[in-house]
């Protein structure tokens, strides 16, 4: 995802030997890449981590891309995804602007309906790997603007109604939005190297067979 400029926090966009690059473009965009089938047969597929999760240990929201630009992680997540880009006051105050949330279809028009969602989010993430890793890198996943894929910006309503539950527990209610979700949700595990359980890898497996065309590409995170 790329920033050219410069909201509220709410979670609730093993890994390839040679991944491809990460396509330019708004969430869901995807051309070429590695079918979606073969993308989840990377997958690593274990037993959740239960236990020990905090939501303070992934920090966020830093300065995101750009330290200088006044804004944080969430406010040039809303200024990249707006589909009519919003006025930025004093302190990165966006006001105006227009969204589209895919999950469910619905145009926003005040930015602060919008919930910023961690695709894959923070507990699952925690949960399927990131127990491990040290602080910076939780906050590194936490504020993923590098990615088209990791970070979303959603109605509160159903980034709420997602919380912390993976696709085998929620899917978006969007008639259309099925493929992506997969889509974005399978490049976000294997960009940060996440692994799946049982029940998780055997819904995308079921569900991939509805989006024969959907393709992944992701970059490893550094």
């Amino acid at each position: 995802m790329s920033i050219d400029h410069a909201a509220v926090d709410a979670d609730a966009k093993p890994a390839a030997s040679a991944p491809p690059s990460v396509s330019q473009g708004a969430p869901g965009g995807s051309k070429g890449g590695t079918p979606l089938a073969e993308a989840i047969a990377r997958l690593t597929v274990a037993p959740e981590h239960t236990g020990g999760y905090n939501r303070r240990a992934f920090k966020h929201w830093n300065s995101g891309l750009i330290p200088d630009d006044g804004c944080n992680t969430r406010d040039e997540l809303l200024l990249e995804e707006a589909v009519k880009p919003p006025t930025k006051g004093e302190g990165c105050k966006l006001t105006g602007g227009e969204w589209l949330s895919y999950y469910d279809n619905v145009t926003v028009n005040d930015p602060a309906k919008l919930d910023v969602d961690h695709m894959v989010p923070l507990e699952e993430a925690w949960s399927s790997g990131a127990y491990e890793w040290d602080a910076g890198r939780r906050e590194a996943y936490a504020n993923d603007l590098a990615s088209p894929r990791s970070l979303v910006a959603v109605t509160a309503k159903t980034n709420r109604s997602k919380g912390k539950r993976d696709p085998a527990e929620w899917l978006p209610p969007a008639p259309g939005a099925l493929c992506t979700y997969l889509e974005d949700w399978t490049a976000t595990k294997l960009r940060w190297s996440l692994t799946v359980d049982q029940a998780e890898h055997d819904t995308l497996v079921l569900r991939a067979k509805e989006c024969p065309d959907s393709t992944v590409t992701y970059e490893l995170a550094p």
